[in-house]
Parts: structure tokens; C-alpha cells; sequence
């Protein structure tokens, strides 16, 4: 048995209260679905700065009124800090994946991002602290690699941050690593390298490149690549995060106040995405098979290549990521073609 089969089978018999930050979102959603799932009793925490409610209301239908009536929504952001406080009140375990992401978001609105990244992840730190949590496991962003072209990407070795973004994550790592030597709350990073999959959002401005490429050759519109679509990613899916998230939660003593990578270990190219993403669609429909990309200029502050060793993660959490991205493609194609088709 695997230590992620070990431990699902130790929290339902022993259900604990969770606090999910940023639940209405897409990575928080689906910790909250497989959390319930569990049995376990959930609280979240959410302002709909980013989340939306249709991703509660999805939750809701998937899991049923009964393991519902074990989550408790609490409407609030991160940055007031006496929220931060009830939030953690009687949590054991927390879950903080409230965060404002998107790197030209960050280009855009430095300060924004700095409130809500920084300020509010020491908010809920701090609280978590004074609370005694059993665990506090946090987003942390492969970003914090930086302009460090080594590949693979090994957690003790980063470079020079490329944008507001990038600083924000980084800064969170300090504080953590700071709040286990001063404090002894110690804390675990997931360094999340381009998760994907159901319920992430396809639309606005800052939205992610599969949920948008997913969207645009549903609807027969054109896909744009930023750079010669060689640029590469080591793209994730959301059910790995997942695992990641819990095995963290209930890692050792001696597993904890680091940082880990948490992606699947296999690199991308942008090319290559668009070739899988348009297999998909054309499952549904198959005159996408036509579909070209369109090249546009790269984006400032953007990684050339990205590519995560994750032994560390499977060594000291048993972290073994159960799906590859073809794998993670077909379950998200079919949620697309289901939802926004």
C-alpha cells in the first residue's frame, strides 16, 4: 500500500477539521472535494477575488448534501488578520491556498499582488501559529526558480526572481523557514510547477494556458502561443496536487520547515501541448484537427524552461504523482468538453 493509500485510510477513521484557504478556487476546490470525500470537516475561507462560487456549487452536487453538511464557508480575505484568527479557531490542519497569481498580473499591479501574497500569507501564519495548528502546508510557485537555467529544478538551488510574482512566493518561503527556527511552527512549502485540470478557470485575462487553449478550439477560435512555442513547462495535474497537499499535512517532524517540488517530472513544450490539447477537443470535435496555433512575441518575466526533480517530495512525503500529463489531458478534455463546450 502506498503511504497516500495508508494515510486516506487513517483520516477516515479518524476524521480531523481542515481550513482551506482560497476554497471557491480551482486548487482549493478540489482539496475541498477529495477532503469531504474523506469524511473530514472542512472550513474555507475565501474573499472571490479569484474564486467563484459555481466551483462550491459543483463541489456540492459531486459530494452530496450529507458530507456538505461537514463544510462551513466563511467569506473573508486574508489580509485582515482578525479574520485569519476565527478562521484558524479549533483547526488542526491548514491548507493555505489563497494566493493572487499570474505573472503579468503581478507586472501589472505590484502592489496588489505584494497585499495579498505577502501581507496575507503572514496574516494566516501568524494565526496559524497562535492557534497551535497540528500542520500549516502552504502554495508555494516553481516562479522562486527564477532566471536559474539548471534543469532539473532542485529545491536548494534558485535564482534571481523575474517578476513582482515570483518575489511574493519567494518571500513566503523566508517567512515560513523564519517562523520554524524562531517559533518552532514549522511549515511545509509545495513548490506547484503548472497544475492543470478541472475547474480551472478558461476565462479572464490572467487565465491559464490549457483552460484557455481548451476554450478557444471548443469555440473555434484562434490558440496564441507567446515565443516559438519551444518555451517548456512540467505540467501537473490538479489530482497530484492534491495528494501532495495531504501527504505534507501528515508528514513527520522531520519532513517539515522545508520547501518541495510538486509536479510530475517530465517536460513540455508549448508545441507539444497544443498537439495534445487539440487531440482532445477533437474527440468531440474532429474538424479541430485543422486548428494552427498563432505566434505572438514572449512574455516579460516569464521562465524559458521548467522542469522539477521531485525526488526530494517522494523520499521524505512518499509523494508518487499517479498521473502523467497525457492521463491528466483526457480527464480534463472530457471536463471541458462538459463544461464549456
Amino acid at each position: 500500500m502506498s503511504r497516500y493509500a495508508h494515510i486516506q485510510d487513517e483520516l477516515r477513521s479518524h476524521p480531523a477539521t481542515w481550513l482551506i484557504t482560497g476554497v471557491a478556487g480551482f486548487i482549493g476546490s478540489n482539496l475541498l472535494e477529495t477532503l469531504l470525500r474523506l469524511n473530514q470537516r472542512v472550513i474555507g475561507l475565501d474573499n472571490f477575488l479569484t474564486g467563484h462560487q459555481k466551483n462550491l456549487d459543483m463541489v456540492q452536487e459531486l459530494t452530496g448534501e450529507s458530507l456538505w453538511r461537514n463544510f462551513t464557508f466563511i467569506e473573508g480575505d486574508i489580509r485582515d488578520p482578525e479574520t485569519c484568527r476565527q478562521a484558524c479557531s479549533g483547526v488542526q490542519h491548514v491548507l493555505h491556498e489563497a494566493a493572487l497569481g499570474s505573472v503579468p498580473r503581478s507586472l501589472n499591479d505590484p502592489l496588489l499582488t505584494n497585499s495579498c501574497n505577502i501581507t496575507g500569507f503572514l496574516n494566516m501564519l501568524t494565526a496559524a501559529k497562535d492557534a497551535g495548528v497540528a500542520s500549516f502546508v502552504y502554495a508555494a510557485s516553481s516562479s522562486t526558480y527564477g532566471d536559474s537555467q539548471t534543469l532539473p529544478k532542485v529545491e536548494e538551488h534558485i535564482g534571481n526572481p523575474l517578476s513582482p510574482y515570483a518575489v511574493t512566493k519567494y518571500v513566503d518561503e523566508l517567512y515560513a523557514d523564519v517562523f520554524g527556527r524562531c517559533y518552532g511552527f514549522k511549515s511545509i512549502g509545495l513548490r506547484y510547477f503548472n497544475v492543470f485540470g478541472q475547474r480551472q478557470d478558461p476565462e479572464g485575462a490572467y487565465a491559464a494556458v490549457i483552460p484557455q487553449w481548451f476554450a478557444a478550439l471548443f469555440h473555434n477560435k484562434t490558440v496564441f502561443i507567446n515565443g516559438d512555442g519551444e518555451t517548456s513547462r512540467d505540467f501537473c495535474y490538479i489530482d497530484n496536487v492534491v495528494q501532495a497537499n495531504i501527504l505534507a499535512s501528515l508528514a513527520s517532524e522531520e519532513a517539515r520547515n522545508t520547501v518541495y517540488n510538486v509536479a510530475f517530472g517530465e517536460r513540455t513544450t508549448l508545441n507539444d501541448l497544443f498537439c495534445l490539447v487539440r487531440d482532445e477537443v477533437c474527440r468531440f470535435q474532429p474538424e479541430a484537427a485543422t486548428a494552427k496555433p498563432s505566434y505572438r512575441d514572449f512574455r516579460p518575466g516569464d521562465v524559458r524552461h521548467s522542469l522539477a526533480n521531485i525526488t526530494k517530495a517522494n523520499t521524505l512525503l512518499g509523494y508518487a504523482p499517479q498521473y502523467n500529463i497525457r492521463e491528466g489531458m483526457r480527464l480534463a478534455g472530457d471536463w471541458y468538453h462538459k463544461h464549456i463546450a
